[in-house]
């Protein structure tokens, strides 16, 4: 099992839950897999139509960006913790 964290700006698109559980590990491609089957508008958020990651989203597992440590390859042990934090623009 994993924790998905979501901020305030996404969790409308999960029935307003700021903490999801998914029964899914090995890689975030895998745990974002498995989200989009429970959460489908909240997968269109976080991944393009060409299923990578959107470029003003950071995902982080157990406190580390996915990016440095291999995109969606990033490994996702069991009991870990996702974070899903989109960019905020302002001026």
């Amino acid at each position: 099992m994993v924790t998905v964290l979501l901020p305030g700006p996404l969790r409308g698109e999960a029935g307003g839950a700021g903490r999801l559980t998914v029964a899914a590990a090995g890689s975030l491609r895998v745990v974002l897999d498995e989200l989009a089957v429970s959460w489908p508008r909240l997968a269109r958020r976080i991944r393009d139509e060409r299923g990578e990651l959107r470029r003003y989203v950071n995902v982080y597992v157990d406190g580390e960006d996915c990016r440095h440590v291999g995109g969606l390859e990033a490994p996702v042990p069991d009991g870990a913790e996702v974070q899903v934090l989109p960019s905020v623009a302002g001026g």
